[in-house]
């Protein structure tokens, strides 16, 4: 039996968070198109939930370790949990693939082969062909047998597994699986016998029609798709590395024969082909999982792509121009006016970019410092920073090398930039760098002044036309003395003792917010205003949990916008009754962390760049910058009530009291329920849409 405690369970709080995206794939008020990026998008969330959190579980587990987490769970108990939890998910996702989306994709002239059988004679001719032609160079097919051991099979790999028979043998029947190229389009357009009609075959089963053709000595007697999920966890000593980069590329190359921690199969597979690779891969039954339909449904992104089928998408959104921006003038002049405000993605980023490019070729530049945790693979920031440091400035970078799965890109980055001549740092020892700033020196006609650009999400061109996220200019003196001190401490040159306006973890941050949270309660315990509206992508501390269960038993009104994790619990008596919750799930990823204090009738925001989770107020470098001009403050108030008033992608965290253990799934009863609301005779609001159409007026 699961312990009640006053937390939800992390993990299964997660896997409640996937389910919300799920539901906009399950949408009927979603374009077909998004619903199909939206399935893409949990398929590639799990992965990633696999490898890092339930693979950290695992350890735990092979270690002895038994203490529970904040919601009374040992690892034990929480892998049972999450095992029910994610087949159950899965049985979601593809009910929603087979059941849904198929016939539903037919219906508007787009036809997903799911059996190579159904093949029309026209489209098998051409498909041999194309498997002769293109696929077959490509392959490496691996017989098992005494001379020859069983292969390592890569993480996160599509493969073919088969059952072969000796032709001169008839006795000796040996494994043999052919791993799916990933260098070639694993979707591929055929010949449809409807002219009206696309048709579309994934790779795995072109290469398993012709699979006879890879063991010609053989006869193939049975073959399916399989797919193995490994630890990609890294565990690195940084006190023993000698050099840090060195030391993140081989453990990045670790990851492909890391512990297998989940099988995937076709859903009839052969159960000899079953058990020699239970057997190889030392797989627990409870972390196979045989799937009827394709494999690694993140291929539905590529489905996405196709062209033709624009009228099942959203309709595409550009970014604006920021309201503050003038195009034409100098930034540096319209910065020194007043601290300008960008909300990406309804603004572009491309002021962001032009400060660096800017800079980079402007004389009166004297340095340029930047941190950055996950760029573009063509980072037009880079570019700019290399030219600045071949143009004679002091350019310091720090380029975070332990960005989960951006590490390969990130050591690029670092040589490239190291070789233009910068200064590259890789931040402090034991604690990732996820802050977001960056910091422009220049001599002006009245001294040296500085230019600063704080934000809560990355420096990243790209995904800044996908995620929700903020930014502000300033030269205001105190934040660019703070900005400096914080590259200073970043290299390893001093430490400040006190900040003027910006707050940092792991040593400053928690303080901070516990500080800001308790004058909240003791505001409300003297009859005074008191109101907490919050914004981030995860909750999870324990101690934050706390100190807002405090302020809302003093009556402080507390309002919670949570994308992700979640482990507080709303409404329950005398403890969270002042407190709401909602999560908004929509066409970008909610990424801005902002925070709102009412104080009394003098209400002050704050903006940065960490979640509420342990692993950023004590692990990480993070930034929690104030915003004091009055004009944004109104503007980031009306971005908070706006989202506040959403009533179509929100969705509200319930009592926990609704929560039956009787008939609840695990992770309904350890992770939260949460509900849409009805808005059955009230203007329906989408906050995302309504941004896009103050963007456009330039009313943001």
């Amino acid at each position: 039996m699961i312990a009640l405690t006053k937390y939800y369970n992390r993990e299964l709080s997660w896997l409640g968070f996937n389910y919300r995206v799920l539901s906009e794939a399950q949408s009927k008020t979603v374009p077909l198109m998004e619903r199909l990026k939206f399935l893409s998008i949990t398929a590639s969330n799990l992965d990633e939930f696999i490898m890092i959190r339930v693979a950290s579980l695992k350890d735990q587990v092979h270690a002895n370790y038994t203490k529970k987490d904040m919601s009374g769970m040992t690892p034990e108990e929480q892998l049972a949990a999450i095992s029910i939890g994610v087949h159950e998910f899965v049985e979601n996702q593809y009910h929603t693939y087979n059941n849904s989306f198929i016939p539903a994709l037919k219906l508007r002239g787009l036809n997903i082969v799911t059996k190579h059988e159904d093949l029309s004679d026209e489209q098998a001719n051409y498909v041999d062909n194309f498997f002769t032609r293109e696929v077959y160079p490509v392959l490496t097919p691996m017989a098992v047998d005494s001379s020859r051991p069983f292969p390592l099979i890569r993480n996160k790999t599509l493969n073919i597994a088969a059952l072969i028979r000796d032709k001169k043998n008839k006795n000796t029947i040996d494994f043999a699986t052919v791993q799916v190229p990933s260098v070639l389009p694993r979707v591929v357009e055929i010949p449809s016998d409807n002219p009206e009609e696309t048709t579309i075959i994934l790779l795995e089963q072109i290469i398993e029609k012709n699979i006879q053709k890879l063991f010609l000595s053989y006869k193939v007697l049975t073959a399916a798709p399989y797919r193995v999920m490994r630890n990609a966890d890294l565990t690195i000593d940084e006190d023993e590395a000698a050099d840090l980069l060195i030391e993140i590329e081989k453990q990045i190359k670790k990851r492909q024969w890391g512990e297998a921690i989940r099988l995937e199969t076709e859903a009839g597979m052969d159960k000899r082909l079953l058990k020699i690779l239970k057997n190889e891969l030392k797989i627990q039954s409870e972390d196979i999982f045989k799937i009827s339909g394709p494999l690694d449904l993140t291929f539905l992104m590529k489905v996405y792509g196709l062209e033709g089928f624009d009228h099942l998408k959203d309709k595409p959104f550009t970014p604006q121009v920021p309201r503050d921006i003038q195009p034409d003038k100098s930034i540096f002049d319209q910065i020194k006016e007043k601290d300008i405000l960008l909300h990406h993605p309804y603004e572009s980023f491309t002021p962001v970019v032009k400060f660096i490019e800017t800079a980079a070729k402007d004389p009166s530049v004297l340095a340029i410092k930047q941190t950055l945790y996950r760029v573009s693979s063509n980072s037009p920031i880079i570019a700019a920073l290399a030219d600045a440091a071949e143009n004679g400035k002091q350019v310091t970078v720090l380029v975070e090398l332990k960005a989960r799965f951006d590490e390969e890109n990130n050591i690029v980055w670092a040589r490239k930039l190291e070789k233009a001549g910068c200064h590259v740092l890789y931040g402090l020892l034991g604690l990732k760098t996820h802050s977001k700033i960056t910091l422009v020196v220049r001599r002006e006609d009245d001294g040296i002044r500085r230019y600063v650009h704080l934000g809560t999400g990355n420096y990243n061109d790209s995904t800044a036309k996908l995620y929700t996220d903020m930014g502000m200019f300033t030269c205001k003196r105190l934040y660019g003395e703070d900005a400096t001190a914080v590259f200073n401490m970043l290299s390893g040159y001093s430490e400040p003792l006190a900040w003027n306006k910006l707050s940092l973890a792991p040593i400053w941050l928690r303080g901070k917010f516990i500080s800001l949270i308790n004058r909240e309660r003791d505001n409300a315990k003297k009859g005074h205003d008191a109101h907490i509206i919050a914004k981030m992508n995860s909750l999870c501390d324990p101690g934050i949990i706390d100190a807002l269960y405090d302020a809302s038993a003093a009556g402080v009104k507390i309002q919670l916008i949570v994308r992700g994790i979640c482990c507080l619990k709303q409404g329950v008596k005398g403890l969270s009754e002042n407190i709401e919750v909602r999560s908004i799930v929509g066409t970008f990823l909610e990424h801005s962390r902002i925070f709102y204090f009412e104080n009394n009738g003098k209400p002050e925001i704050y903006m940065g760049s960490a979640d509420w989770m342990p692993r950023n107020l004590d692990k990480r470098v993070e930034i929690l910058f104030p915003v004091e001009d009055e004009d944004l403050k109104g503007r980031i108030r009306n971005i908070l009530d706006t989202q506040l008033a959403d009533n179509k992608q929100a969705q509200i965290l319930q009592p926990d009291s609704s929560i039956d253990p009787e008939h609840d799934s695990p992770v309904k009863i350890n992770g939260g329920i949460y509900k849409r609301q009805s808005h059955r005779g009230i203007a329906t609001v989408d906050s995302q849409m309504e941004f896009c159409d103050m963007a456009m007026k330039r009313l943001l």
